[in-house]
């Protein structure tokens, strides 16, 4: 198998054992489980089977496997494995062992982000009018979205992820208005032209 220039070089050292795989694979387990518990629904209910649901501003977001905001949680996954590799101890750990705490982060914020104080605040400072939370459904999706960009970005040069993360960022806001970005920004510092903008989109 012919290894990426960062595993030639040993900047990302090959997983070996599959203790981190099972620990990744109770961290999915628990979160399903708490997301229940928090009352989220398995799948739409809108009575809609499809995977995929590209209208932000309908009942259907967030709802489904898939939809555009999968993408930011790609970039999710851009970030982590940024961030992991200016962390020196962590740089040293292999993927396989990074890659259980990517799941961690991303469940922790999947759980956090289906809590009332932040889907309230979602529906007061930003876009997402009528966000009522994820399903179980769609938070799976956006694991595995975030978990797919950790991956890539772990296994290719540095230059490659920041492209994939402009071009996302661009694509998205020209599409639905929105991206990684500026929700983070609308979500901690609502800025109301902003808001007033995205809203044109509906």
């Amino acid at each position: 198998m012919t290894q990426t220039p960062e595993l030639a070089k040993g900047l990302v050292k090959p997983a070996r054992g599959w203790v981190p795989w099972v620990v990744s694979m109770a961290l999915i387990g628990v979160t399903v489980f708490v997301l229940y518990e928090l009352g989220r629904v398995w799948w739409c209910e809108g009575g809609r089977p499809f995977l995929w649901a590209g209208d932000v501003w309908t009942m259907h977001n967030s709802q489904h496997l898939v939809d555009p905001y999968s993408f930011s949680h790609v970039l999710h996954g851009v970030v982590f494995a940024g961030l992991f590799y200016w962390i020196k101890p962590l740089r040293k750990q292999s993927l396989g062992w990074r890659f259980p705490l990517a799941v961690l982060i991303e469940a922790a914020w999947e759980i956090f982000e289906n809590t009332p104080l932040i889907i309230n605040r979602y529906r007061e400072a930003t876009m997402a009018l009528g966000y009522t939370g994820d399903s179980i459904g769609n938070s799976l999706g956006d694991m595995g979205s975030c978990l797919l960009g950790f991956v890539f970005a772990s296994c290719v040069r540095w230059y490659w992820s920041v492209s994939l993360y402009l071009v996302t960022e661009l694509v998205m806001l020209y599409m639905i208005r929105d991206n990684l970005t500026l929700n983070v920004l609308m979500l901690v510092w609502p800025i109301d032209a902003v808001r007033e903008w995205q809203s044109l989109g509906m």
